[in-house]
């Protein structure tokens, strides 16, 4: 019993798990909405963003590097802050970006009707395009969590001389923003306002604190 006492004191942080589940639903019920009028987000740059395909790489690994950078700072009990700063930015994000999406709803119509190419990527695509609508955009929920878990990375004292992790995590992050945009999943202007919101909880939740060595 004591055991099991210590262990769950140990990781009392794993509480952020009930979260998912009121996400998951939220988002889920957003996504099924069809009584609601669509803002579709579009701007002249979008014009000059061709679709590659070969984005879908990157864009699929976000969920890999999201999970497993969780699931790494977790159990980093010694350095518990760098695990709560991200998570509790995460949380802000995701849930801002779902009331923004519930009180002003908004969509894209970029996709392409057709692909020049029929090839592994494409088909990829297809399967996301027919499973994930082209509503709830901006902000880019996918952009926000890419950029949080880089900057989690790059301020973690685990990473602070591991320079190839923060470098490789950049290149990442850089890329997985990009994959937004040339599999015609979001406008720049989501990009940006995701962004923008990012930087709004950087100051809120970083800012005012700074890393310390774990004792």
């Amino acid at each position: 019993m004591k055991k099991l006492k210590s262990i769950l004191f140990k990781y009392k942080h794993a509480i952020i798990i009930l979260y998912i589940p009121i996400y998951l639903f939220w988002f889920m019920y957003l996504e099924k909405r069809t009584d609601v009028e669509f803002t579709y987000i579009h701007c002249f740059i979008d014009d000059y963003i061709p679709f590659c395909e070969i984005f879908i790489i990157p864009y699929l690994i976000w969920f890999l590097y999201v999970a497993a950078t969780l699931v790494f700072l977790f159990f980093q009990t010694k350095h518990l802050d760098d695990f709560y700063r991200c998570a509790a930015i995460l949380l802000l994000g995701m849930t801002t970006s779902l009331i923004i999406y519930t009180i002003f709803p908004n969509a894209q119509n970029m996709r392409p009707h057709t692909f020049e190419r029929d090839n592994i990527f494409t088909q990829i695509i297809s399967v996301l395009y027919a499973t994930d609508t082209d509503t709830n955009v901006c902000p880019s929920i996918h952009v926000f969590n890419a950029v949080a878990i880089n900057v989690a990375i790059s301020k973690s004292w685990y990473f602070k001389d591991k320079r190839a992790v923060r470098i490789g995590s950049n290149i990442l992050c850089v890329l997985i923003c990009m994959s937004t945009l040339m599999l015609k999943q979001h406008s720049f202007i989501d990009l940006v306002c995701a962004l923008l919101l990012y930087l709004f909880y950087y100051v809120i939740i970083y800012k005012p604190f700074k890393s310390q060595p774990p004792a």
